[in-house]
């Protein structure tokens, strides 16, 4: 009789972990092992929780049997969980160091208290493995569009029901001016996912670029397909978008089969979007080409480009100044983020403006430097040249063969384009020694003398001293215009090189 109800509540034990297993949809053996460990908790809430205690669930039976470990050493620590070999090989004669005497132990009868315990110690790891669960499942979903119901709303911060999992949509992640209620749905964009001791946290947004080119590929069947490619996008969230697209095939209009016909797919995503307008721009490999799509419909009149600093000045005749810029700044700030290009822009009087001031200002350089006339100096600009250096270092035929320019000239212009060179270097050379500035900072490269010596005299005298400044900085610290972010970045890193070395500590084969 006691067998056949033994066989019952073991048959009992699978159901129970198997209805489980089921209904939090995690692993059947998971919630198996959370059993043993609670039977194993009880087990040694019984006998002694300086035992060694463990407990086995047959898996196609449900047979529970509790056991008890002992470790067979040549000298006991622990008398608990450790046997000497002759003590060991009283029980076992074939027994040797390093095995264990397994000793079985009677079933426990569970106590209310112990009874309790166990029912933690499952729930506990069943929510771990569920937890863990979540994770797994959401980690892989970053970049997906997932729909949820709002389940709460704390602080301003919506939590999303996926399932059987939850989200979290914060407020900065949600477009300015719209509001949930608890039992609306919701679309948003995964953007995180991070395992925490209270499980998967799955964070959500609806602001985010990546949720507007997720939305453009499910209307978009094109997108989908990978036909049409979507470049860029750059988001005023709730105010105004644009997105960049381009495909290889040249049958296709990327801007046309975005918009729909009579524009329903945009209009379906501007409604998800609540209402953000949306400039479809078909994207260029040239990026001068690319800015002025970007900066529709503003007509641009001309632009310079920049593609060293990455910078492009638009010109504009003065009756689109205000659309090229848009409200507050907007048309050219997307503009910008789309492109990833700072752009300036300008009207036609004041980009005339600019360009004298630079020819006068070139021009003074070249007179001063070369010691020639104002037309020569003129010249030199009109042709292109910005920097001593150049005349300095250009060969002698191609400056020879500016119109007006003989050899002779080209050669006198070379000659004292150097010796110019070369008393600058000296007197910075001297500068240098006068301020005391390391060498190695000297010999850091992407440093001139000249902002070295800048650097020096806003006592910044050693490769640490660089090392130790921000990219805003730096910037600050040298004359404007002199250097670029992206230049300056790749300088202090340069300087921090020699924090990263990997240095090998000598070994002193004389020691004693």
């Amino acid at each position: 009789m006691t067998d056949i109800y033994t066989n019952l509540v073991n048959r009992e034990l699978l159901v129970v972990a198997e209805t489980v297993a089921r209904e939090k949809s995690i692993e059947k053996d998971q919630v198996l092992e959370a059993m043993e460990q609670a039977i194993q908790k009880a087990g040694r809430s019984k006998y002694g929780y300086e035992h060694d205690i463990r407990a086995a669930i047959d898996r196609k039976t449900g047979e529970v049997t509790l056991t008890r470990y002992r470790e067979i050493v040549d000298e006991i620590e622990n008398p608990f969980t450790q046997l000497t070999l002759k003590e060991g090989q009283a029980i076992n004669p074939s027994i040797k160091v390093g095995e264990s005497i397994i000793e079985l132990l009677p079933p426990i009868d569970f106590g209310r208290v112990a009874a309790q315990t166990a029912k933690q110690v499952i729930f506990q790891k069943v929510r771990d493995a569920e937890r863990l669960r979540q994770y797994q499942e959401y980690k892989d979903r970053v970049g997906e569009i997932v729909n949820g119901i709002v389940k709460r709303i704390e602080y301003g911060n919506v939590f999303i029901e996926l399932g059987k999992a939850e989200a979290l949509l914060r407020r900065d992640d949600m477009i300015p001016r719209e509001s949930f209620r608890v039992g609306d749905r919701v679309r948003a964009y995964i953007y995180d996912v991070r395992e925490e001791p209270r499980g998967a946290q799955i964070f959500i947004s609806r602001t985010r670029p990546e949720f507007m080119a997720k939305l453009f590929m499910q209307e978009v069947p094109e997108i989908y397909d990978g036909v049409i490619e979507i470049k860029a996008v750059a988001r005023d969230p709730g105010s105004r978008a644009k997105i960049a697209v381009t495909t290889p095939d040249p049958s296709i209009d990327p801007v046309g089969a975005c918009v729909g016909m009579r524009g329903s797919r945009v209009q379906a995503v501007v409604a998800e979007l609540q209402g953000e307008k949306i400039d479809i721009i078909p994207w260029s490999s040239n990026p001068a080409t690319f800015i002025v799509n970007a900066l529709a419909p503003a007509e641009i009149a001309k632009v310079v480009v920049d593609e060293e600093n990455q910078r492009i000045d638009v010109v504009v005749a003065e009756d689109q100044l205000s659309l090229s810029i848009g409200r507050r700044g907007q048309n050219v700030r997307l503009a910008s983020l789309l492109s990833g290009w700072k752009i300036d822009i300008l009207t036609e009087d004041q980009e005339s403006e600019r360009r004298t001031e630079e020819v006068k200002s070139r021009s003074k350089l070249f007179v001063e430097a070369l010691d020639v006339d104002e037309m020569i100096a003129h010249l030199l600009v009109n042709e292109g040249f910005s920097k001593v250096e150049e005349v300095a270092y250009i060969d002698l035929n191609e400056l020879a063969n500016i119109e007006g320019f003989d050899k002779d000239l080209a050669a006198e212009l070379q000659t004292r384009a150097k010796t110019y060179l070369d008393t600058k270097e000296q007197n910075l050379t001297k500068r240098l020694k006068a301020l005391k500035v390391d060498k190695d900072l000297q010999s850091l490269e992407g440093l001139t003398l000249d902002l070295v010596v800048a650097l020096a005299e806003k006592d910044i005298k050693t490769r640490d001293s660089l090392a130790d400044l921000s990219v805003d900085e730096l910037l600050e610290l040298l004359p404007e215009g002199e250097m670029t972010s992206p230049q300056a970045q790749k300088i202090i890193m340069a300087a921090r090189a020699h924090w990263f070395e990997d240095t090998e500590t000598p070994t002193d084969s004389t020691a004693t």
